[in-house]
């Protein structure tokens, strides 16, 4: 198990979570790296526990271009040829696999020393992250199968799946891991949030549009999962109806074909959706921006945080 989890890890992953806590910490003054590497690791390994148990439920055979960890020990349970089904080892033990990296992440997060006038809102923080996350995640399964969803409605899951997870919360965590002032904070929350967004709406445009062999994982697999995206929304509002039919007709068939895929594809970016998410990026880019430039903080910080908005305006991964 710790070998795989060890080799799961180390992939070629964008770590953006332990990174943004890091350089928060960095850029209102934190000096001790002592003090934040234990909960930026303990960052990654909460995604970690959360990748693994994501392949499972989305039926993705490969993270970070290897394959996911239910697929290594199916595989394994085949190679040596054991009694019984072998895709049920594969996300049995893969579902143990995720709890270990979750276990190691909050033993990591117990280590990490804190001033006492921060320790409670720290302590919270880190347990609204690892709430909001899997009540994100239920929603965006129900939203998958629901016919009619609003835009404030997919805006709340795009918040609570990875919004805060992925940004406002690792952000925050390192905001108050330095004590810095209150007026440094509200402008860093409002970047996290702002970013936060911008990131997951980045990753729909990716899981749909992106290069495969440069994301690390099939384009295409939101559709066949019935993901129900801003892209979608939007795409289903602005279609004609036998375009519309076709696209609901592929929304979650797992067979779909790659030509279909394509074709699909074609039609989401005709009805203008994927141009309107751009839109929808580069304005929380701007608001995250004129956050950042509102508050001040070390050079190495800052050129890090203005650094992640040039690097989602042209992210390929």
């Amino acid at each position: 198990l710790t070998e795989v989890l060890t080799q799961f890890v180390a992939r070629d992953g964008k770590r953006i979570r332990p990174a943004l806590l890091y350089y928060t910490y960095r850029a209102c003054g934190g000096s001790s790296d002592e003090q934040v590497m234990p909960m930026a690791m303990a960052v990654e390994l909460l995604h970690t526990y959360l990748l693994i148990h994501d392949d499972i439920m989305d039926h993705a055979d490969v993270r970070r271009g290897g394959p996911a960890a239910h697929v290594i020990y199916r595989d394994l349970h085949r190679d040596r040829q054991w009694h019984g089904d072998s895709v049920h080892f594969g996300e049995s033990v893969a579902i143990l696999l995720g709890d270990l990296a979750q276990t190691y992440s909050l033993e990591l997060f117990s280590s990490v020393e804190l001033a006492p006038e921060v320790a409670g809102e720290f302590r919270r923080q880190f347990s609204m992250m690892c709430q909001e996350v899997v009540l994100g995640q239920y929603l965006e399964m129900t939203a998958g199968y629901r016919e009619h969803l609003e835009e404030d409605e997919l805006l709340r899951v795009l918040r609570m799946k990875s919004g805060r997870y992925s940004v406002e919360r690792p952000v925050q965590l390192g905001y108050l891991l330095a004590r810095a002032p209150e007026a440094s904070r509200q402008a860093l929350t409002v970047y996290g949030l702002k970013m936060g967004e911008a990131f997951q709406l980045q990753d729909d445009l990716l899981g749909l549009f992106g290069d495969a062999e440069t994301v690390g994982k099939p384009v295409g697999g939101d559709l066949k999962e019935g993901k129900f995206t801003l892209l979608i929304h939007h795409a289903l509002r602005h279609l004609a109806t036998d375009d519309r039919a076709a696209l609901q007709r592929g929304l979650g068939n797992a067979e779909l074909e790659p030509g279909e895929v394509m074709r699909l594809q074609r039609l989401i970016e005709a009805s203008g959706a994927r141009q309107r998410v751009q839109e929808m990026v580069e304005e929380r880019l701007r608001l995250a921006g004129e956050a950042l430039a509102a508050v001040e903080l070390t050079e190495e910080g800052a050129a890090f945080l203005q650094g992640l908005i040039d690097y989602l305006r042209g992210r390929k991964r």
